[in-house]
């Protein structure tokens, strides 16, 4: 795991280079190296975890190509096998997953990528052509960001790398900064900047550096399998315990500890259960939060299941209470981040890893993913009862909507989560199922948005409702768990869980391996027909019956927790000053983006217990402070 930047065509190519391995650091704390040539200066950064040795360190020269790499090729052991069979005469010079990585390349060019079962980011520069190729994998667990600026062309592993590049234009791209208000994070392939992007999961671009325009031509070079053909439990139960048990084996590959988080959830416990087999003294770290905020935001002990796990199975457990300076670690984390991204757990991300860091872990697993493949959130779910609440007679939904809509969502300093609950159901419930999910994690109606900005966002809107339509129609007619399941790989999988869990993890010289978004396990997954993933009333219902071989029944089948942190508590106290002085009158009329009147209201609703607004006060925050740390400076 690692950071690369590359820079074409500018005066300063080195001096970018040089510039970009200090912003990076993080990322690869190990060595900071550049190469240069001709028009051309490539840099790296690299946190060590396969072949520590020097030699393997890049930018890697071989043979007149050279490779920046950000990842793991799980199955690197194998590729190298396989080019050795064909071509015996390959000598490698290192144990490292990056030279297989080169070597498969300059063997199969472009369909290397055919081969690959891993995460990844890399580059590779062809020196006797000038050709540079760049890739990113299946599912965009790996980041890369670019930029075109007349001749000159630029990439990086963050956007902050980028931004104060000479000519970089810093004109707000209102479709990306609509999408991170409905959704407090930006859907798609788009960054808060019109001239910047994001290089799209599956997808490998190159860029001819000797022409005169060099302009990146970009390809799709894979596609989610699309047909749900399992619908045999017993079947689906056998393959897809099978595949989790090859994936975690190939998760455990490293010259370093692997150990892994342990929220105490069933996707997290399965994944650790999973690779003690490998590693019996597996260490696992778990977050905590203090009595005062679970009180406010009714968070469930999630500490005492993974607790118990530990015990059971025996790991090296570490838990760790989140007691953040709210107030300091909120401008750090927003710049941190790269865009303005509304979900706290980026805050518990990087608490975690930091945790871990200081006790020598550099890679740790997650059980990100199991969620959005196997059907496991509270919203997917709700859309399904959407559908059956439409059908009630009119007598019926209309007291509770009445009642409902009366309700506080907190009273005496206590959150009332049932009430919160029904009023985000009630938000959704009686629209279209499509247009319905779409509001499920929305946190604004389009009337809202279009109240909350000063300018006119009917096309922005308009673009971020033809996204996701396009989604969750393209595939799956008539199953509409699996239309779901894919409409969420594509954008909040993408868009917000990869996305802040690189981000933070990196910033502490973490790699967060992500099993469940493992291409072979997604692919399976995908396949398996929707109606053994919700079934007799239970979410992940295949997974829960995968796990019953491996974890007790009072793990598989507690209450659903969120990866979360205690918003509401921090808002309606911590927070509170910071809200009244970035959100005042005065700032919010200065940057002539929003509508002071609106965003004075909701603050009063949430404070009042009205409505529960914890979220979107914290993502106009994270606005503040992002325009502050991107615009500003």
């Amino acid at each position: 795991m690692c950071g690369l930047a590359g820079f074409l065509n500018f005066e300063n190519n080195e001096l970018l280079a040089k510039n970009a391995g200090q912003l990076q650091q993080h990322r690869g704390p190990d060595a900071q190296k550049i190469w240069q040539h001709e028009n051309i200066a490539l840099s790296h950064q690299r946190l060590s975890i396969i072949d520590l040795d020097a030699r393997s360190d890049q930018p890697f020269v071989k043979n007149g190509f050279v490779i920046i790499f950000n990842g793991e090729i799980y199955n690197y052991k194998e590729l190298q096998t396989m080019l050795l069979q064909e071509d015996p005469t390959i000598d490698f010079l290192t144990t490292s997953d990056t030279e297989v990585l080169l070597e498969l390349y300059k063997t199969k060019k472009e369909k290397c990528l055919d081969d690959l079962i891993g995460m990844f980011a890399f580059a590779i520069y062809e020196i006797e052509t000038g050709k540079l190729f760049i890739a990113r994998d299946h599912f965009g667990i790996k980041p890369m960001f670019y930029t075109q600026i007349d001749n000159r062309f630029a990439f990086s592993s963050e956007l902050k790398t980028l931004v104060n590049i000479p000519g970089f234009d810093k004109t707000l791209n209102m479709d990306a900064f609509v999408g991170a208000m409905n959704y407090l994070w930006i859907p798609g392939n788009q960054t808060m900047f019109s001239s910047c992007h994001k290089l799209p999961p599956a997808h490998y671009m190159t860029v001819d550096t000797r022409a005169l325009l060099p302009i990146p031509n970009l390809y799709s070079y894979w596609e989610l399998n699309t047909k749900a053909t399992i619908t045999d439990e017993n079947q689906a139960i056998e393959a897809f315990s099978k595949q989790m048990e090859e994936t975690i084996q190939r998760h455990m590959v490293a010259d370093v500890p692997v150990s892994s988080f342990l929220s105490g959830g069933l996707d997290s416990s399965l994944i650790s259960v999973m690779a003690s087999k490998i590693n019996p003294s597996l260490s696992t770290y778990t977050i905590a939060v203090s009595v005062k905020d679970k009180k406010v935001e009714l968070m469930p002990e999630d500490e005492k299941y993974a607790r118990q796990l530990a015990k059971q199975f025996q790991f090296d457990h570490h838990e760790l209470e989140i007691v953040p300076d709210i107030i300091k670690a909120l401008p750090d984390i927003v710049y941190t981040l790269d865009e303005p991204i509304g979900d706290p757990a980026a805050i518990n991300t990087y608490l975690i890893c930091r945790e871990a860091r200081s006790k020598g872990v550099k890679v740790l697993l997650s059980g990100m993913g199991a969620d959005e493949i196997l059907f496991g959130y509270r919203r997917q779910k709700a859309t399904l009862i959407a559908e059956r609440f439409k059908r009630l007679p009119d007598f019926i939904r209309s007291p509770f909507k009445f009642i409902t809509k009366k309700l506080p969502v907190k009273s005496a300093g206590k959150g009332r989560k049932i009430t919160r609950w029904a009023k985000r159901f009630l938000s959704f419930a009686e629209l279209p199922t499509e247009e319905a999910y779409m509001k499920s994690y929305s946190y604004y109606s389009e009337p809202e948005l279009k109240q909350l900005f000063k300018t006119d966002i009917g096309n922005s809107y308009n673009n971020l409702r033809t996204q996701h339509s396009n989604y969750f129609n393209k595939n799956y007619t008539g199953d509409t768990i699996n239309q779901i399941c894919y409409t969420d790989i594509n954008m909040f999988m993408v868009g917000l869980n990869l996305t802040y869990t690189d981000r933070a993890s990196m910033a502490a010289s973490v790699e967060v391996r992500v099993p469940f978004i493992d291409k072979e396990v997604i692919s399976l997954a995908m396949q398996i027909n929707g109606s053994l993933k919700f079934k007799k009333k239970q979410s992940k219902y295949i997974l829960k019956k995968v796990a019953e071989k491996y974890l007790p029944k009072k793990i598989i089948y507690r209450p659903k927790a969120s990866f979360g942190a205690p918003i509401r508590s921090w808002i309606s106290g911590d927070l509170k000053q910071m809200v009244d002085d970035l959100l005042s009158k005065e700032r919010v009329e200065k940057r002539n983006i929003f509508n002071y009147e609106f965003i004075k209201k909701m603050i009063n609703d949430d404070r009042e217990g009205r409505e529960d607004n914890a979220y979107k006060i914290y993502q106009l925050l994270t606005v503040e402070l992002w325009l502050k740390a991107y615009i500003d400076h």
